[in-house]
């Protein structure tokens, strides 16, 4: 992109969140700030900076007639949309404390925020998802309004069903004033209660401050140029603390604008249409696009799959190259035709304009990385959590090593403490948790310093690595120590296998649970000579053969304790409904194995397989 201007708003000029928005409409009012998709209309919508604040104007007066304290809790149960923007401003300016709610988490799990924090107004999507929630929620008489953004005849129905429910086309007045903006507010306050999706226990509300997430958006600028020109698409969850601060409080700090995918499943077509600038994602959306690669490649036949791994090759040597870590390759002079005939065609699936592809929230596989960025596609990695609001470190486009998770940004400091534990030290550690202060005395110390529960190491040149996260080490009977991630990243890599959890804590060798890709199955089982419609066919003894042989190959290059000995197959994808999955996608590894005990133990009896 050409004649890209910097417009960014510092910390001191805008003192709160809210703050920052108000400088941000002031700045350019006139820009573009928000895409959306309008279903009625069937096509793509947006707001100016001054229409949002127009409307968040609305938004804080009807929000001042529900009479809530400052510092009382409000809580959003709604998909990446600008109402999400416009709640979450609204009560920020009037010193509430917002509570972001995944769309697709359980009933039960809500239930317990919402009591929890003890939250006045809740934001729902749907008539069906609060319908589902309130039968959770038959004693809570703190929650006292109910607003649905939907206006149907469910909609309708609850809401003269019960008087605490309102529409929001109700709800809102037809004007709202002038966008108030805070005097004098203090930055340290208290600005969200984020619940982490814990894989064990219930969750804890991690306490984040207006500096905290401002002071992370900042630090991340340092690290990653954005312009008021660059467009990011944002479809993780805003719930999710890294799609929060980078895709929309690091946006309106800089000014660019954010476009929301419709879905997921939608997301080709959405990257097609917008053709954003900026994509951040989690490891799992760069996996699925490099399996839909490969099986494309298997089909094309060999001539095309070994154009393309030249093309992967090259790509990944100019790279190292231009990253002053290899020597010029001659095979740089096909690059031009490569680039044409071969990666362009995967760039364009991205829109065409990508300047940075950020990956966070679990390790990226090394190998994903190197076909992206083979590809032209500059993909980095950074690392987080959720109570480091959550950047700690990311690569720089210019100094990008894939296998590690960068350097600290701008105010964050890191060291190696006991057990290789990462520590983190900084402005965006969080105030602690909410309502529990032994869980907060557990991490942060008297000095500031937090205990990320990650293992890593650093190098000279200050690049981090993780090697391993300290509570899911698996400890074999014989005392060795397996940290099973980096080898479930590389399954997951075969398109046969969907989801995977290395098993072996305690036992004398490792095993695996293997969800099988359904539309993978049928072919794989008819290669077997059995009959995938046969749910005894997932417990033949040449399926599991030939499914522990594809696991021993995608550990081909992992050391000698990566052996895993035996499998378990299943075709019921692991699941939020089911709770063996957090709304982050993250296994939780005690109900996996408490919900699969008996195939657990099925795969030791009998000793290893040969």
């Amino acid at each position: 992109m050409a004649n890209l201007h910097e417009n960014l708003i510092s910390i001191d000029e805008a003192g709160t969140l809210d703050g920052l928005f108000a400088s941000r409409v002031r700045r350019t009012p006139d820009r573009e700030a928000y895409r959306y998709f309008d279903k009625d209309g069937k096509s793509w919508q947006s707001y100016t900076w001054g229409e949002m604040a127009t409307e968040v104007a609305r938004w804080q007066t009807a929000m001042r007639g529900e009479n809530v304290s400052q510092g009382g809790r409000v809580a959003i149960q709604l998909r990446n949309c600008p109402q999400w923007v416009m709640f979450d401003q609204a009560a920020l300016s009037l010193g509430l404390v917002t509570v972001p709610l995944y769309t697709d988490d359980r009933p039960d799990n809500i239930a317990y925020i919402l009591r929890d924090a003890d939250v006045r107004i809740l934001l729902v999507q749907d008539a069906g998802r609060w319908r589902r929630l309130a039968g959770k929620l038959p004693e809570l008489t703190s929650l006292k309004r109910i607003l649905l953004l939907d206006d149907s005849d469910a909609a309708r129905q609850l809401a003269a069903e019960d008087s605490r429910v309102r529409i929001i086309s109700d709800w809102l007045p037809e004007r709202g004033g002038e966008l108030i903006r805070r005097e004098n507010a203090d930055g340290k306050q208290l600005a969200s209660i984020v619940y982490t999706s814990g894989t064990t226990g219930s969750p804890k509300g991690v306490m984040l401050s207006h500096l905290n997430m401002m002071s992370v958006a900042h630090g991340g600028l340092a690290l990653l140029d954005c312009y008021q020109e660059d467009v990011f698409m944002s479809f993780l969850p805003l719930s999710h603390t890294m799609e929060r601060t980078v895709g929309y409080y690091l946006c309106v700090m800089s000014g660019s604008s954010v476009a929301y995918a419709r879905s997921v499943a939608q997301l080709g077509e959405d990257l097609i249409t917008i053709r954003p600038t900026i994509l951040v994602a989690v490891p799992r959306i760069f996996e699925r696009i490099y399996g839909r690669i490969s099986d494309q490649m298997e089909k094309k036949g060999s001539l095309a799959k070994k154009l393309f791994e030249m093309t992967v090759s090259i790509g990944w040597k100019r790279f190292l190259h231009q990253q002053g870590r290899g020597p010029w390759p001659l095979g740089s002079l096909f690059w031009p035709l490569l680039e044409r005939v071969v990666a362009s065609k995967v760039v364009s699936r991205l829109g065409g304009r990508i300047r940075v592809a950020i990956s966070g929230g679990a390790a990226l596989n090394e190998e994903i990385a190197r076909v992206f960025i083979g590809l032209g596609v500059p993909i980095v990695q950074g690392y987080g959590l959720t109570e480091t609001a959550p950047i700690v470190s990311a690569n720089p486009i210019e100094d990008n090593i894939p296998s590690s998770v960068g350097i600290p940004i701008r105010g964050v400091k890191v060291k190696i403490g006991e057990n290789d534990e990462l520590l983190v030290h900084g402005p965006g550690v969080m105030l602690g948790y909410w309502n529990n202060h032994a869980a907060t005395a557990q991490v942060i110390g008297h000095d500031g310093w937090l205990r990320t529960g990650d293992q890593a190491r650093i190098d000279e040149s200050g690049h981090i690595y993780i090697t391993g996260r300290i509570k899911d080490i698996l400890v074999l009977s014989n005392g060795e120590k397996i940290p099973p991630a980096d080898m479930e990243s590389a399954i997951v890599l075969d398109p046969l296998f969907e989801q995977v959890m290395v098993v072996g804590e305690g036992r004398p060798y490792l095993t695996a649970l293997l969800v099988l890709n359904r539309d993978h199955w049928a072919g794989f089982a008819q290669e077997q000579g059995v009959d995938p419609l046969a749910s005894a066919s997932l417990r033949d003894s040449k399926v599991l053969s030939a499914a522990g042989r594809r696991v021993k190959a995608a550990l081909s290059d992992f050391p000698g304790y990566a052996k895993i000995r035996r499998v378990s197959l299943s075709l019921e994808p692991w699941s939020l409904e089911d709770g063996l999955i957090t709304p982050t996608m993250k296994v939780k590894r005690p109900k996996v194995l408490e919900h699969y005990a008996a195939d657990v133990e099925n795969m030791y009896l009998g000793g290893p397989a040969s």
